[in-house]
């Protein structure tokens, strides 16, 4: 009996382990199917107005992200920010190297969001080589509300000098462009195609919308682990007791 107790005790402690990184799993799996239907609901919904400075401390849950709005105003495009991105699948003409273009929008409102008006290669990034696609004037903007995106920390650094950036965060564009940081939302609207735009370019429409759902095969992975560790541990307690 001696010789069973530790044995006992590190099989009873893996097997704890293994049915809490399964439960966790549940757990996961219940948080992203929920996640997933918020989302495809409000892909589905009609835009709205996008929210102004009054509602921008409601935002911090995320819980309006993805959300269709609409906001007028005028582009700055002298504070062009270029994000470096790769459309590995694109939905228009045109993908692979390039940048993702930045512009700050000063709304009729007054206030000021950045929208992510669409990928450029990376030989059309100097605004000169699109200059049709500059808009002027008052313009109304539909796109998707977006969370700001923080580099990782695998990436390079931002370097705002040479306008080529890895974060997607208002707050760095707006201090690195001189704006006031509380006139700027603190979320980026990515703007849907416009096909009537000259040129074509930047070329919107262009959000990925995709959320890997694997819990369920993990949940099964780690209970399955659980099962064939305790089918072990009963194989050798009977083998113990018939050599005893």
């Amino acid at each position: 009996r001696g010789g069973l107790l530790v044995p006992t005790i590190l099989a009873a402690l893996a097997f704890v382990v293994l049915c809490g990184l399964g439960a966790w799993q549940v757990e996961r799996l219940q948080w992203k199917e929920a996640l997933i239907a918020r989302i495809e609901a409000a892909l589905a919904s009609d835009p709205v107005p996008a929210p102004g400075p009054a509602d921008w401390p409601g935002l911090a849950d995320g819980a309006a992200e993805y959300r269709p709005v609409t906001v007028r105003g005028t582009f700055d495009h002298a504070r062009e920010i270029h994000v470096v991105y790769t459309l590995v699948e694109p939905k228009g003409p045109v993908g692979g190297i390039g940048y993702q273009v930045f512009t700050p929008l000063r709304t009729d409102d007054g206030w000021w969001v950045y929208v992510n008006r669409g990928f450029v290669p990376r030989d059309r990034a100097d605004p000169a080589t699109r200059p049709d696609g500059q808009v002027a004037g008052e313009t109304t903007v539909t796109g998707l509300l977006r969370a700001p995106g923080h580099r990782s920390w695998f990436m390079p650094s931002d370097d705002p000098a040479g306008n080529a950036w890895f974060s997607r965060d208002p707050v760095l564009f707006a201090a690195a462009a001189g704006l006031p940081a509380a006139e700027v939302a603190p979320y980026v609207i990515d703007a849907m195609v416009d096909p009537s735009l000259p040129g074509g370019l930047p070329q919107g429409g262009e959000t990925i919308v995709s959320f890997p759902n694997s819990h369920l095969q993990y949940a099964i992975t780690w209970f399955g682990l659980a099962l064939a560790l305790a089918a072990v541990y009963v194989a050798f307690i009977l083998k113990r007791g018939r050599r005893d």
